[in-house]
């Protein structure tokens, strides 16, 4: 039993430094934990067969898309939903457009967590529980970090014909936790529409960063 409990306690540290740290590679991982390169090793090898570690060309270990969704599915429950849902009727009250809340889900696809419907009579109905894959996906380019400079992602049919989705992440601390996105029918979207609502994605992405990066106020 101690052997068991300990292996568990190793395993547990190791996922604590690589999600700490936001990338790691073997060596400096074993020396954080004070194991061993091969027990780290091993562990590893079992955190990223399950999806909780993932391991780039490089060597780096990173938090698994298993970890990730575990995660915002936590949050989700206790306070994201809550606390992007008044951003996200502001937005939808100043663009009509319908806005999805996104978290990294498992095997390569992100999950629809909220949606606030728009308010023209064609428009994208909800696609809670749905998952897209992050490689076609304005949502998957954004929860995998590739960003341009402005901010935000669009993608014309990526996922849906005639339909187009502008992006925008969510940030708790450094790290992203988590993509606002608005679901446009393409015939209704214009160029400089796309730039007003990419604009007007940032920014309220960036308030419901601010709020979950908020230091929690303590009890009395």
């Amino acid at each position: 039993m101690e052997t068991s409990t300990r292996t568990v306690e190793r395993a547990l540290a190791l996922l604590a430094t690589v999600c700490e740290s936001g990338g790691t590679n073997l060596v400096e991982s074993a020396r954080d934990c004070d194991l061993a390169p091969s027990t780290a090793l091993r562990l590893l090898r079992t955190l990223e067969t399950t999806g909780f570690v993932a391991k780039d060309e490089a060597g780096i270990y990173r938090p698994g898309g298993r970890i990730i969704q575990l995660g915002a599915q936590a949050l989700s429950n206790e306070s994201l939903i809550e606390l992007a849902q008044p951003t996200m009727e502001a937005l939808v009250s100043d663009t009509g457009e319908s806005a999805y809340l996104s978290v990294r889900g498992h095997d390569d696809t992100a999950i629809y967590l909220n949606i606030v419907e728009g308010t023209h009579s064609v428009r994208h109905t909800s696609w809670v529980g749905r998952t897209v894959p992050l490689d076609t996906s304005a949502v998957g380019h954004v929860l995998r970090g590739e960003i341009p400079d402005d901010g935000y992602v669009v993608v014309e049919r990526g996922v849906e014909a005639d339909v187009t989705a502008i992006a925008s992440p969510v940030r708790s601390e450094a790290r992203i936790v988590a993509a606002l996105s608005l679901v446009v029918p393409s015939y209704r979207l214009t160029a400089p529409n796309t730039v007003r609502y990419g604009h007007k994605l940032v920014s309220a992405a960036a308030e419901i960063s601010a709020r979950l990066s908020r230091p929690a106020k303590p009890e009395p």
